[in-house]
């Protein structure tokens, strides 16, 4: 049996980006209905060693050290977040945990809440145009070659899956940093900060590796839902062809790289 690799990607307002383990695939629908396709290799910026909780913030760099190397190698590729709504988003959700954080909430439930209000700009580069349509595409795509069977638009290891721990993680060191001296209390929020992403990160690997765990279920299901009702869409045979180029264009580029 093929030997799988472990694929994740990324829903374009015009495509898909699909990556693996060296290589990326990305492909966009031209105006004039075409398919143009890029491949190039990931960046890493580190060994695969890592130690666990570390893991998680490197691999957030990484993913945006992807993305200029995405425009580059297709300049026509435009991204979710290159919106209006984003930025707007972004202005409102910095406003809002400012206000919380200032609230007199207990930490941990302001914490919590500031957890959901950064959602904002995520939520609001999903919506409009074709973006969820695409980002369900590359469910589909990336879980069929997965499962070798026609896969549904929600895949478990979506980033919407971080939800679930990164509410419970930030209430927890929230809540340690509300404890901490005043003089200190910015710097433990910010070590906080990292080390919440960094553990959501091993929780989403075990949720991943433990479906049928009660809590694996009770985490992941924020995320199921978010990709249900607001971040995915059903694609069209049109788009499914494309994101179905982006992965082919990144199984390619894997083969050579082997």
């Amino acid at each position: 049996m093929e030997e799988k690799l472990r694929l994740g990607g990324m829903a374009l307002r015009n495509g898909v980006l699909v990556h693996g383990p060296t290589s990326f695939g990305v492909a966009i629908r031209r105006s004039d209905g075409t398919i143009a396709t890029a491949t190039g290799a990931v960046p890493r910026l580190s060994g695969q060693l890592l130690p666990p909780v570390v893991r998680g913030p490197v691999r957030l760099a990484e993913s945006l050290a992807l993305l200029p190397l995405v425009r580059r190698a297709l300049p026509e590729a435009r991204f979710s977040f290159e919106r209006r709504s984003v930025i707007v988003a972004v202005a409102a959700a910095s406003l809002g945990s400012s206000l919380l954080r200032r609230s007199p909430l207990p930490a941990s439930v302001r914490e919590a809440s500031v957890a959901f209000a950064s959602l904002a700009p995520a939520l609001a580069s999903l919506r409009g145009g074709e973006i969820t349509s695409y980002h369900g595409a590359e469910h589909v795509s990336i879980g069929t070659y997965e499962q070798e069977v026609t896969a549904d638009k929600e895949h478990e290891r979506c980033g919407s899956h971080l939800v679930g721990p990164l509410v419970v993680t930030s209430a927890i060191t929230g809540a340690i940093a509300g404890r901490a001296p005043a003089r200190l209390r910015g710097v433990v929020a910010g070590a906080g900060a990292i080390g919440a992403v960094g553990v959501s990160v091993e929780m989403l690997g075990w949720m991943t590796r433990n479906p049928a765990n009660p809590v694996a279920r009770a985490l992941s299901r924020p995320g199921f839902e978010l990709q249900r009702r607001l971040s995915t869409s059903e694609p069209t045979p049109a788009q499914l062809e494309v994101a179905d180029a982006a992965l082919a264009a990144c199984l390619r580029a894997e083969s050579t790289r082997r």
